[in-house]
């Protein structure tokens, strides 16, 4: 099993020593890689406690000048909200200052008036998620590049864009919804759920392993713990390894009063 924890950008405690803090001890502890996620503008009534979102590449380039191994992760990010050039860019970029240690945890949303703030249409997320990881990764690999786009506004014909990523950037894939899932299959690198119990999780585990057998594939698992009784996430942890799950991303189980000292501590405990 690989270990991952959420870097402290969200919620009450958010602050730049904090995160900067828990990425270094996650490398010293020996834990695979840490993680951010993201909320661009929110409802404040559906978040009533914090608001507070750091900016997800921008935490993890910070964490990244202070770190050398672990690799960095969004958990994640919501591509249709954003345009795909400008976003492909400072994704190339940080994989690059982080010489190869990104990976892109990709989703559709779901918070439909963040969309509506943003001027992107709700009902649209699915197919604009499908061409922005397309040109994504035309951009990412071919110069020059000319990419004929449907949905998103764009206009490609010809054109370089620099900088290429050091690596090929992994893609791992949340939700668990029928459309998410054959999409995981399809063009994924992985799979990162979140929110289902070992039991819930085991069918959609066999599927996916069955349809993706290759090492190269990656089924991961985003987990909440509150920090206090390492038992119980020694038993979380052989609930999801017995159904297949090779990589537990460990959150706070509320991160605005949780300690993210002892869910750090906790996780390392099991590294080591």
């Amino acid at each position: 099993m690989q270990y991952g924890i959420h870097l402290p950008h969200a919620g009450e405690q958010a602050t730049p020593a904090l995160i900067r803090r828990h990425a270094e001890r996650a490398e010293d502890l020996g834990l695979d890689d840490v993680w951010v996620s993201e909320h661009i503008i929110v409802p404040r009534d559906k978040f009533p406690r914090s608001p507070l979102f750091f900016d997800p590449v921008l935490s993890l380039t910070w964490a990244a000048a202070v770190t050398k191994r672990v690799r960095l992760g969004t958990t994640v990010l919501v591509l249709p909200m954003r345009h795909p050039l400008p976003l492909a860019k400072e994704l190339a970029t940080l994989q690059n200052f982080s010489e190869g240690r990104l990976i892109m945890g990709a989703g559709s949303g779901w918070l439909k008036e963040e969309f509506a703030a943003l001027g992107v249409p709700f009902e649209e997320r699915g197919r604009r998620l499908d061409e922005g990881i397309a040109m994504m990764r035309a951009v990412w690999s071919e110069d020059p590049v000319t990419f004929r786009s449907r949905i998103i506004p764009a206009v490609i014909e010809g054109m370089t864009m620099t900088p290429m990523p050091v690596s090929p950037i992994p893609l791992w894939f949340g939700g668990k919804a029928e459309a998410a899932l054959k999409r995981t299959i399809r063009i994924g690198d992985g799979w990162h759920g979140s929110g289902l119990a070992a039991d819930e999780a085991a069918p959609i585990v066999k599927r996916l392993r069955e349809a993706r057998p290759g090492a190269d594939f990656t089924i991961s698992m985003r987990v909440q713990w509150d920090g206090t009784d390492r038992g119980e996430l020694r038993a979380l942890v052989d609930r999801y390894a017995a159904i297949g799950v090779q990589h537990l991303l460990v959150a706070p189980q509320d991160r605005n009063v949780d300690d993210w000292e002892k869910v750090t501590e906790g996780v390392g405990a099991l590294a080591g």
